[in-house]
C-alpha cells in the first residue's frame, strides 16, 4: 500500500434502503442462482434474506435475470420496491447442472489475472505458470469481480509470482442444464431428499412463517411447471394455502399478442382459484423481467404497507417500470379497452396511465368460476390469510377438553379480531359462530369440534360509473336573469 500524508476522501456503493417488513404476502420463490459466488451454496434448500445484501451473501447476484431467474425477484423485491423478507430456492446444483471449460491463458498485471468465463467454481480451477502446477493458498488467491468473473492474485515469494501469463482449467456451473423437471422436482423415497416444489414443505418447519406467494419467474410460464405451483397452492403441510403468481409465455411460440392469451390460458391449464395469470413481461430501464417477480414484490409491498392485511388490491398500483414487452423485447402497449379484455379473460396485465399499473383483480379461475370468494384477489388472499392465522393462533388449544370455556375462548377471541378489522375497513364483516347443527354427539364424541367462521372481504370497486346529464333549467336560469 503507498505511503500516505495529507488528507483523503473516499467513496462507497450507497447503501439499500432497509427494506418494509411484512410476511401476509410472503414470497416464495424457486429458481436458479449464480451460486458459484458463495461458499456452502444451498441447493433445494430455502433460505430467507431480510435484504439485498443477505440474499446476495447466499445465493451470488447476476443481472443475466433469463440466466439466474431467482436475481430478478432480488431486484424487484430489494431494489424496485425494498420489501422483506423473501424466501429462495434455488434449484441449481453444482454438482449436477456444469460444463467443462476449454483451457485458458489469462496474462498477468499487478499480480492479478481475469479469467473471461462466468460461472467457475473455484474447487475445479487447476492453474499453471510457466508449465510448473500453483497451489491455492501458497502460490495464488482466488476471489470474483462484480461482473462475476474469476480474478486470480498472484502471492509475494510464490511459484508463480514473476509469471507473464497463466493456463486456467476449471469447471463452470451450467444454468442451461436446469429444467423445468428440475424445478418441480419430487421426492427421492430411497435417500428420503426433496427437490423443487417439494421442498415448500420446509418453509414453515424452518422459519415459522407460512407462504404467502409462490413464485417461479423465468419457469412459471410452462405449464408442466405451473400448474403443479398451483397445486401445491393448497395443503401444505396438510393445512396451510397460499396463491401462486404464473406467466403466459409471451415469445412467438406461446402469447406474442393479447388476443392470444385466453387461448393459451386456456391451453396450459391455468385455471385454478389460487392463482394469478399475468401477461406480459416488463422493462426496468435496460431490464427485462418476468412479469411474476414485479408483481410479486408489488402485492407483497402492498400488505407490508397494510398492517400485514391482504385485503388490499394490487390492481391500479403503481409499479416503477418502463413498459411492458414480449419476451424477444417488442414493446407492448395496451390501451384500456384491450387490458380488460385479458382482465374478462382472468389475466391481469399492465397499463399506462399517468405511469405504468398494474392492471386486473381477477383469478385465473375466472371466467368459469364467478364465486366472489374465489374470482376476486383481495377476497381470495383474504380467506387464505384468515385460515392460516386462525390455525396458527388456535394451535396451541388442541388436544385441551372440548369444553364450553374453549369453545367460547375461540369464538369470543375471533369475533373480537373480526370487530377489530372490521373497524379498521379491512373487511366488511368477520363473525364466528359454533353451531350445534355442525357439532352432533357423534363428532363430539370423536374429538372433532367445529366452527363456523363468516368472511366479507370488501370487492373492488372495478366499475365506478358517472352519468352527465344536460340540465337545461340550469341555462335557463343562468340567462334568463329573475
Amino acid at each position: 500500500m503507498a505511503y500516505q500524508h495529507g488528507i483523503r476522501v473516499q467513496e462507497v456503493e450507497t447503501s439499500m434502503i432497509t427494506p418494509v417488513e411484512g410476511t401476509a404476502g410472503l414470497q416464495v420463490v424457486f429458481g436458479t442462482a449464480p451460486v458459484n459466488l458463495v461458499e456452502n451454496p444451498p441447493v433445494n434448500e430455502p433460505v430467507i434474506a431480510h435484504s439485498y445484501e443477505e440474499a446476495v451473501a447466499q445465493l451470488g447476484y447476476s443481472e443475466n435475470f433469463a440466466a439466474y431467474t431467482l436475481c430478478q425477484s432480488m431486484y424487484a423485491s430489494f431494489q424496485m420496491f425494498g420489501v422483506a423478507p423473501v424466501i429462495f430456492i434455488n434449484v441449481l446444483d453444482p454438482a449436477k447442472h456444469k460444463k467443462a471449460n476449454e483451457e485458458t491463458t489469462v496474462s498477468v498485471s499487478n499480480m492479478q489475472a481475469t479469467v473471461p468465463i462466468l460461472g467457475i467454481l473455484k474447487s475445479t480451477v487447476s492453474i499453471t505458470a510457466n508449465e510448473s502446477p500453483l497451489t491455492e493458498g501458497e502460490d495464488y488467491t482466488l476471489s470474483f469481480d462484480e461482473e462475476g468473473y474469476l480474478v486470480i492474485t498472484l502471492v509475494a515469494d510464490g511459484a508463480g509470482e514473476a509469471a507473464e501469463t497463466l493456463k486456467v482449467t476449471s469447471t463452470s456451473i451450467d444454468p442451461t442444464a436446469v429444467t423445468a423437471t428440475d424445478v418441480v422436482g419430487g421426492y427421492d423415497a430411497s435417500s428420503g431428499a426433496e427437490t423443487g416444489l417439494e421442498v415448500i414443505r420446509k418453509v414453515y418447519p424452518k422459519f415459522g412463517m407460512t407462504p404467502g406467494l409462490l413464485l417461479a419467474p423465468g419457469w412459471s410460464q410452462d405449464p408442466d411447471v405451473g400448474v403443479v405451483m398451483a397445486t401445491k397452492c393448497e395443503e401444505i403441510n396438510g393445512v396451510f394455502s397460499c396463491e401462486c403468481l404464473l406467466d403466459l409465455d409471451s415469445s412467438s411460440t406461446g402469447a406474442d399478442q393479447y388476443t392470444k392469451c385466453a387461448d393459451l390460458k386456456n391451453t396450459c391449464g391455468y385455471i385454478n382459484k389460487h392463482a394469478v395469470v399475468l401477461w406480459p413481461e416488463v422493462k426496468v430501464g435496460s431490464k427485462q423481467l418476468k412479469y411474476s417477480a414485479v408483481f410479486g414484490a408489488l402485492v407483497a409491498y402492498t400488505d407490508a404497507q397494510n398492517d400485514d392485511v391482504p385485503n388490499l388490491y394490487a390492481s391500479n398500483k403503481a409499479m416503477v417500470i418502463a413498459g411492458t414487452v414480449l419476451e424477444d423485447g417488442t414493446e407492448v402497449m395496451l390501451d384500456q379497452v384491450q387490458a380488460n379484455v385479458l382482465n374478462g379473460q382472468g389475466i391481469v396485465t399492465a397499463i399506462n396511465v399517468g405511469g405504468w399499473r398494474a392492471w386486473g383483480n381477477n383469478m385465473a379461475c375466472y371466467p368459469e368460476n364467478q364465486d366472489p370468494k374465489d374470482r376476486w384477489f383481495g377476497c381470495r388472499r383474504f380467506f387464505t390469510w384468515w385460515g392460516n392465522s386462525f390455525i396458527l393462533t388456535y394451535f396451541q388449544k388442541v388436544d385441551d377438553p372440548a369444553n364450553y370455556r374453549l369453545i367460547e375462548s375461540i369464538v369470543d377471541s375471533e369475533n373480537i379480531r373480526g370487530n377489530s378489522y372490521t373497524a379498521q375497513g379491512k373487511c366488511a364483516g368477520a363473525r364466528m359462530e359454533y353451531l350445534a347443527a355442525e357439532n352432533p354427539i357423534e363428532d363430539i364424541l370423536d374429538g372433532k369440534i367445529q366452527f363456523h367462521m363468516y368472511l366479507a372481504p370488501y370487492t373492488p370497486a372495478e366499475d365506478i360509473l358517472c352519468t352527465l346529464e344536460f340540465d337545461p333549467s340550469m341555462l335557463e336560469t343562468a340567462l334568463g336573469g329573475e
